[in-house]
């Protein structure tokens, strides 16, 4: 079973599938065509699969070219029926792991994902998990589902193995192929055999023990930015109240070349991974007994800059002689992170809120982002248009709050239009009537 499937992969004949087609799968199943492999990729999105088959790309980074050069092939297609799974050779799961209301983990998509892969495995796959989850999860939640729904036996039916994402969407320096990826997996045979998979797209693999300790290494890494900005956004509201411009000891404290690794400051924490991993942890911890204070404080601090930086505009305005309740206010920047269009968890959305419950009129402008897309978790604002930039300069806005800093927005003229700039990631430092925050 392990030599045939060895061989398949080795031949470039295994045939890939792909689960999610979103940040992480869509990147993945790239790759995985454009070195010969076979390739199926599965979403539930009808209208993904639509527009790949198309050659239409959905994410801003990701170029209908590379789309169109997959998908010339006949042997690269995107379904969403889930049957075709039994003639997969490996199947990569890239699903969503949210949090839930509670702050807790949701398992759901990967749960409900197991659940419809079940009756359509066989002996020999590879079945390998990529969504970001606590330790334990690959063998205790994945296997359960997968071995009670076919009958099959994770380790000695089928191969299973647990392999961390580490996309950056839109980062110039390293793309899914020459980012090192970690790999665990059930058994000797299952890493050997996730390894050979990965080894043919991916520059380097990492082999740990086990599936617990591939997870654990993913957290361990968004867990060590969530502290460290939570550091650097104290640090920012300390270095203000005395006068220091926060941004400025930054530049200056990474000239050191030994010892110091610059983080920046922000409004909060978004993305898909640094606002929600750490708390996978602090879940699962408590079930040994053990309480994960700093990454909690951590967590408290970045969950609170929306307030903070929601208490500086208020601050900004009151010197215009204005109040909040009743501004017109503008956010500039809607993603999680500049010159990308993804805004999972962004905190733009919780500023949006607050701003709206103290009696502000609020707009966005995003070049990346034509219309809010719908939302468990802001609904409310889905489609609502961006602004556009003469929109901007016609309207009488008391304030714009720089949330995202694309570079390519001028945010150093904000101020010729709109009177008060609340500058949350200091891109128009310097410039008149402009307030960090």
């Amino acid at each position: 079973m392990k030599t045939e499937i060895l061989q398949r992969i080795e031949s470039r004949e295994a045939v890939v599938g792909i689960i999610g087609l979103g940040y992480v799968g869509l990147p993945l199943l790239l790759e995985f065509a454009k070195a010969g492999f076979p390739v199926v990729g599965f979403d539930i999105d009808a209208q993904k699969t639509d527009a790949l088959s198309q050659g239409r790309s959905y994410i801003r980074h990701i170029s209908p070219d590379a789309i169109k050069a997959a998908f010339s092939k006949s042997s690269t297609v995107a379904t969403t029926d889930f049957s075709r799974i039994r003639s997969c050779d490996t199947i990569l799961i890239c699903v969503p792991t949210p949090l839930d209301q509670h702050q807790e983990p949701d398992l759901s998509f990967i749960e409900s994902t197991a659940r419809t892969m079940a009756p359509h495995i066989r002996q020999g796959q590879l079945i390998s998990l990529e969504s970001t989850t606590y330790p334990g999860t690959t063998e205790e939640v994945l296997a359960g589902i997968l071995d009670a729904g076919s009958g099959l036996t994770a380790g000695s039916d089928y191969f299973l193995a647990y392999s961390p994402e580490r996309e950056d969407p839109n980062n110039s320096n390293f793309s899914t192929s020459t980012i090192p990826k970690v790999v665990g997996g059930i058994n000797p045979d299952a890493l050997e055999v996730a390894q050979a998979l990965y080894n043919s797209v991916i520059c380097t693999t990492v082999p740990v023990s086990s599936c617990s300790a591939a997870e654990a290494t993913k957290l361990m890494e968004n867990i060590f930015r969530c502290v460290n900005i939570a550091l650097v956004n104290e640090l920012k509201v300390v270095f203000t109240r005395m006068g220091i411009d926060i941004w400025e000891v930054v530049e200056a404290a990474k000239t050191k070349p030994f010892g110091f690794m610059p983080f920046y400051p922000g409004p909060g924490l978004g993305g898909h991974c640094i606002p929600i991993d750490p708390f996978y942890l602090t879940w699962k911890a408590k079930e040994f007994g053990v309480t994960t204070r700093f990454i909690e404080l951590a967590g408290e601090i970045n969950t609170s800059m929306p307030e903070y930086v929601v208490q500086r505009t208020m601050l900004a305005l009151n010197e215009q002689q204005k109040s909040l309740k009743g501004s017109k206010i503008l956010l500039v920047g809607l993603a999680y992170k500049k010159n990308v269009d993804d805004d999972r968890e962004s905190p733009t959305y919780v500023l949006w809120q607050m701003l709206e419950e103290k009696g502000a009129q609020v707009d966005f402008y995003d070049p990346f982002i034509p219309k809010v897309r719908p939302s468990r978790e802001h609904s409310q604002y889905a489609g609502i248009p961006s602004q556009t930039w003469e929109g901007i300069e016609q309207n009488d806005y008391d304030a714009a709050i720089i949330s995202t800093a694309h570079d390519d927005v001028p945010h150093e003229r904000l101020h010729e239009f709109i009177p008060v700039v609340i500058d949350t990631r200091g891109a128009a430092r310097g410039c008149p009537g402009t307030f960090q925050a």
